[in-house]
């Protein structure tokens, strides 16, 4: 006799469904600076976005703590729901305090999935996951199956970051990051995130060598092997470069080479170890095509430490050689850099480019120390005065630590006696250029610059500094192309901020006040200890007449921010001025 099935077990329900997983970057630092506010703003979030998800025919299953998931049967659908509650959070974000903003990352993934009629539970579910935790801040990231399926099904464009291995899922699973729609102007959300195509040259980024020694203290010392390495390549006319700000932000990172290839835009990837002990140097080089991981060429050097610029000189060549084309230039790389006699002036300025990385004031100070230090063991050391007149400037221009008067004279007389011993240094010309800039002369600063990009044409700072200048006299367009181009040899620069600052003041000198608005606003979500950028989004909301808004932005803004409003800097015209202390006085500034 058969008995009656056993009813007892709940039911399990197996189908394909399209997952969406979010949660709020960020969350617990939110939580702990203000735990009641953020709970009411995330409540107020919830309210909007789990409508939308109903919207587009997906059900809620879970809203625990700051994340969502929802099933849909549709991918499409789940995609639209996805784009649509990414545009409603931005939205509201525009309204809030930087400080304050919630910004969702979202994963979907389309895959079979088991339902007990409360849960669902699978690597359909997992995936989303994990693809939410690799989408940035406000991004949208889906797998492969997700892509296929959504083939010319919807107008998006998306970036292929490749393969990516997922925690606790087998095999590998393809992932690819919405981008937003395009706008008629460009957004600093565009210049920061966005992908770089491969340029019309070969292209090259050096990665910070891996300190093997043992000792922390000795990272300086790797670091510099590589830097010197950078600014070797970028002598190579033929060759595309990206500075050393921007390839040493993955210094202790475990790094995808096709991804930093993809991040940077460029086609090698220069990686290597440095092991010291004693009078004895191990350096490990290889060369790597990054869009295929492909390796090109590697070899180690063991020797004594006083050759460690003949091994620098060697893996020059070997690299340039690797690559291919112009070998004769290659051999002129040899008498470009001329190092200091003695080591000790080496690496103490290699410890002043080690503190100035850190991006602080205590560190500033701390650089200029170093790079002290160095002029003094060896007067003939180019990039020691170089550096120094670099921090010298920036502790007027960035630090406020002395005016910009002595910053401009002491800067100007360092760069120009690094010039004479080095004239192939571009860095060093650029800061002649920066120098004379903060004296006041903008088409003294431009010709200095184009000096320093005929000399150095891979050299960031110098179309940084042309950038701005070509601004402030009115020729905005020009110098939105130069800051761009500092941005595409640069992209993670810590001076970043900077040069995105300089694009956003060009569209306020021209009128377009909203476009100055949106920029500033999203500059600083990004970096909101960016005190300048205060100055002229309050200046913008005040032309708008947005002045709650205005009085809302005065009141969080950190101090600092209207430096240049109470004391006008040598380099911002008259009329400039005038122009941003009407704007600042429309939005009610206390000044």
């Amino acid at each position: 006799m058969t008995g009656d099935p056993d009813n007892s077990k709940p039911r399990v329900d197996r189908r394909l469904a399209a997952i969406l997983a979010a949660d709020i970057a960020g969350y617990s630092a939110l939580m702990g600076t203000d735990e009641e506010a953020t709970v009411r703003e995330l409540k107020a979030r919830q309210a909007v976005v789990l409508p939308i998800i109903l919207s587009h025919g997906g059900h809620v299953i879970d809203t625990a703590g700051d994340g969502i998931l929802a099933e849909f049967p549709s991918t499409l659908n789940a995609v639209r729901s996805a784009v649509a509650i990414q545009d409603a959070m931005a939205q509201r974000n525009g309204s809030v305090e930087a400080a304050r903003c919630m910004q969702f990352r979202i994963g979907i993934n389309q895959g079979d999935v088991i339902s007990d009629g409360v849960r669902v539970y699978g690597d359909g579910v997992n995936i989303a996951a994990r693809l939410e935790a690799l989408a940035q801040p406000g991004g949208i990231c889906v797998s492969g199956k997700v892509y296929d399926e959504l083939e010319g099904k919807l107008v998006q464009d998306y970036d292929d970051l490749g393969p990516q291995h997922l925690k606790n899922i087998s095999l590998p699973v393809r992932v690819y990051c919405l981008r937003s729609p395009s706008r008629v102007e460009p957004t600093l959300t565009s210049l920061v995130k966005q992908e770089f195509a491969l340029p019309d040259r070969p292209s090259i980024a050096v990665l910070p060598f891996t300190n093997m020694s043992g000792d922390p203290a000795q990272e300086f010392f790797s670091d510099g092997i590589a830097e010197d390495l950078v600014t070797a390549l970028s002598k190579l006319r033929w060759l595309f470069v990206i500075a050393r700000n921007s390839s040493f932000t993955y210094r202790g990172k475990a790094v995808d080479i096709r991804r930093v290839g993809r991040e940077l835009g460029v086609r090698y990837v220069l990686e290597g170890s440095v092991q010291r002990a004693a009078d004895r140097v191990r350096v490990t080089a290889q060369l790597v095509d990054a869009t295929n991981a492909g390796h090109v060429w590697a070899e180690r050097y063991d020797r004594e430490l006083a050759d460690i610029f003949a091994v620098q000189d060697e893996i020059t060549q070997a690299v340039a050689a690797a690559i291919g084309s112009a070998i004769v230039d290659a051999e002129r790389v040899r008498a470009v850099r001329k190092p200091p006699e003695s080591l000790g002036a080496w690496e103490a300025y290699q410890r002043g480019m080690w503190h100035l990385s850190k991006v602080n004031a205590e560190d500033h100070l701390k650089a200029m120390h170093f790079f002290q230090k160095a002029a003094e063991i060896d007067p003939n050391f180019a990039a020691a005065f170089a550096g120094l007149a670099g921090a010298i400037l920036n502790s007027a221009l960035i630090y406020h630590q002395i005016s910009i008067e002595q910053a401009a004279k002491e800067g100007e007389a360092l760069a120009r006696k690094a010039v004479v011993l080095d004239q192939n240094d571009g860095r060093a010309r650029a800061r002649v250029a920066q120098a004379i800039f903060a004296k006041g002369d903008l088409e003294g600063s431009i010709c200095e610059s184009d000096e320093a990009i005929l000399i150095d044409p891979n050299c960031d700072v110098a179309y940084s500094q042309k950038g701005i200048s070509l601004i402030l006299l009115g020729r905005h367009e020009e110098g939105r192309k130069a800051a761009q181009a500092a941005l595409r040899l640069s992209p993670r620069d810590p001076a970043r901020p900077s040069r995105l600052a300089h694009i956003s003041r060009s569209y306020y000198f021209e009128g377009n006040y909203k476009m100055s608005e949106d920029t500033l606003r999203q500059l600083i979500r990004e970096y909101p200890g960016h005190t300048p950028a205060y100055e002229y989004l309050i200046a913008s909301l005040g032309q708008l007449g947005k002045l709650a808004e205005a009085k809302a932005m005065i009141a969080m803004a950190p101090p600092g921010y209207d430096q240049y409003s109470r004391h006008r800097p040598p380099f911002r015209l008259p009329a400039d001025h005038e122009h941003i202390m009407e704007g600042l006085r429309k939005a009610g500034w206390p000044g």
